[in-house]
């Protein structure tokens, strides 16, 4: 069953898939900078035939023009047009540098924590999955949010301090393109501060990927090779943390 609700208090719209029977919990579904699109939806409806509610909530759409947005995503990942198009899309994505709009998402974020975690059939076993923009609202979250289970995070960015990390009281498995220079070139820093925080962090980087290689939406980036073990990773890290 899938549907779309608004959460009570901050009336967020989220899209919501709930298994038939045999629930093994709960996941927090982020979308990428595009928004809550057919993707992401579609990966809640996955987490939903494994067992898992998914709960994958609108972030952007107060904030960004997403119409405009999604109309740049396919000249992006073309190296023909990724250079015309970035300044524009950086322009777009302004607002998102507002320190308020940051703590808003988080807001919403444990809204949808709260709403997951306080459903009977979840049984207050709650993770967070993102992608791009939600992988690094994954590490915000995980931080944020010491009653997290598991975070998935593909592609985010995290720049937290060993301080803040040390927050994070459950494990992470990310997942990185090896062509997505700007995160992979930053890893191994990474990998030191989760390390220096005492943070479960595991990093899988995948050879001839770049960003978004898990979106099959995406022509130029998607590898499906990468994706569908990615997913396996993923449903093992699930059924690990959340059992």
């Amino acid at each position: 069953m899938a549907e779309m609700i608004k959460l009570a208090g901050n009336n967020l719209d989220a899209y919501l898939a709930k298994p038939n029977d045999n629930i093994k919990g709960a996941v927090i579904v982020i979308h990428e900078v595009w928004g809550l699109d057919d993707h992401i939806k579609s990966v809640a409806d996955r987490l939903a035939m494994e067992g898992y509610i998914a709960l994958a909530p609108e972030l952007l759409a107060d904030t960004l023009d997403l119409d405009s947005l999604r109309g740049m995503k396919v000249d992006l990942f073309d190296p023909d047009k990724r250079n015309q198009v970035q300044p524009l899309l950086r322009q777009h994505m302004t607002p998102m540098q507002n320190p308020k709009f940051a703590k808003q998402t988080i807001v919403n974020l444990e809204s949808c924590f709260d709403y997951l975690y306080d459903l009977p059939e979840a049984q207050s076993k709650v993770a967070v999955m993102g992608f791009c923009f939600g992988g690094t609202y994954s590490f915000n979250l995980a931080v944020d949010q010491p009653k997290l289970k598991a975070a998935i995070v593909f592609y985010g960015h995290a720049d937290q301090s060993v301080d803040e990390l040390k927050r994070i009281n459950c494990p992470i498995q990310a997942f990185y393109g090896e062509q997505d220079e700007s995160l992979v070139s930053n890893l191994d820093n990474l990998k030191q501060k989760m390390t220096e925080a005492k943070v479960n962090f595991k990093a899988k980087v995948y050879p001839s990927c770049g960003h978004a290689f898990f979106n099959d939406t995406n022509k130029f980036a998607y590898n499906q090779a990468a994706a569908n073990d990615a997913w396996q990773i993923t449903l093992a890290s699930l059924e690990e943390n959340l059992s």
